[in-house]
């Protein structure tokens, strides 16, 4: 298949060699600290394989342990995660010319987990309505996970990573952070846009100090919320500009607060979800975007590149089912990735079990009981 999607595209100082980007996604192969093991190794040896443009980790989590979403996830709070994030670098660099970054991230109220583990999860604001226990945020709270962000992006550097990527969507506390939906803050971190938004500035700002002008900043953002009361599209906008402003090299385009899974339906091929605020986006900024979320086929892929509407195309479940299918893709090969998009590898993670597409697993389970 040849075609712009798989012809070279540079961000920042590195140059990907194709158009694609493997989204982050969580696998559920840490250690119970979020220390990297050899089933983790198994998964990124086995993506460097698959001439994707950039690969981004599973979130890994800034502050322990109040900065943990999901269990079994990828930690980068302590430098002793350094050598074994070393070993995921490595895997996908000798598996061929692919870049990897590493997304990441902080939980916030978001984090059912550290709740059945007995934790008060850190909240942007005191949510009376929330069934969810909590703790208001103090001014120590903010400045330390503040620096607990700009310390994991330092981490991310060492460890070799081509960039960092920040996760500001998801409903995960930068999220929160930007949402009128969870900050009803009155002092100088919420009460309006222009203080929701400070808390990425200083971490923007933050990080471009401790690791320079050089080293690529990514982030992945929720341009909008899916809720009502949330976050206009307009003023997404208006925070990836001057996020931009301070540093930030490319933009991924996905959901703020609000059900992301249900986006796309089981059985959906080539529903784009995020591409028109994705172009919306790219018409307003300087820097490289992607879009992510329902795009399935070769053919939907090149129209989305052809057009202009976003610079790089970000698949996530596809991945999981397939981790070489763009390979295919490459060869000619013009059938869309096998992922159905049935959801069923989001409850085997959430299990805490090492990920894997439901649907094999199914069919798996179906032959065995046949037998």
């Amino acid at each position: 298949m040849s075609n712009k999607l798989f012809t070279p595209i540079k961000i920042k100082n590195i140059e990907l060699p194709n158009r694609t980007m493997r989204s982050a996604t969580w696998d559920a192969t840490a250690d119970e600290y979020g220390a990297v093991t050899n089933e983790s190794v198994k998964i990124y040896r086995d993506l460097g394989k698959g001439n994707i443009g950039l690969i981004v980790t599973g979130h890994a989590y800034v502050s322990h342990p109040l900065g943990q979403a999901t269990p079994r996830q990828y930690g980068i709070y302590s430098d002793e995660m350094i050598p074994g994030l070393k070993k995921l670098v490595n895997a996908v660099h000798h598996g061929g010319d692919s870049k990897i970054a590493v997304q990441i991230a902080h939980a916030g109220i978001n984090s059912g987990y550290l709740i059945e583990k007995g934790f008060k999860p850190l909240a942007v604001s005191s949510l009376p309505e929330s069934k969810r226990p909590h703790h208001e945020m103090t001014e120590q709270d903010i400045q330390t996970t503040i620096k607990d962000f700009i310390n994991a992006a330092v981490r991310a550097r060492e460890a070799g990573f081509d960039a960092v990527q920040l996760h500001a969507a998801h409903g995960y506390l930068m999220s929160q952070f930007i949402s009128p939906i969870y900050n009803n803050r009155s002092d100088e971190w919420g009460g309006d846009p222009d203080r929701r938004r400070q808390f990425h500035i200083e971490v923007v700002k933050g990080i471009r100090k401790a690791v320079g002008n050089d080293y690529p900043l990514f982030m992945k953002f929720g341009l909008m919320d899916d809720r009502e009361g949330g976050m206009s599209l307009a003023q997404g906008i208006e925070v990836a500009q001057l996020l931009v402003a301070l540093g930030v090299d490319f933009i991924e385009v996905s959901g703020g607060v609000g059900n992301v899974a249900t986006y796309i339906k089981p059985g959906d091929i080539d529903r784009p979800v995020f591409r028109e605020r994705a172009a919306a986006l790219k018409r307003a900024v300087k820097v490289r975007v992607a879009a992510v979320n329902g795009i399935r086929s070769p053919q939907m892929a090149k129209e989305i590149i052809d057009s202009g509407d976003v610079d790089v195309i970000s698949f996530s479940r596809p991945f999981i089912r397939e981790p070489q299918f763009l390979s295919r893709w490459m060869n000619g090969d013009k059938n869309p990735a096998s992922c159905i998009s049935c959801n069923r590898c989001f409850p085997i993670v959430g299990r805490g079990e090492i990920m894997e597409c439901g649907e094999d697993r199914r069919i798996r389970e179906e032959a065995k009981a046949a037998k």
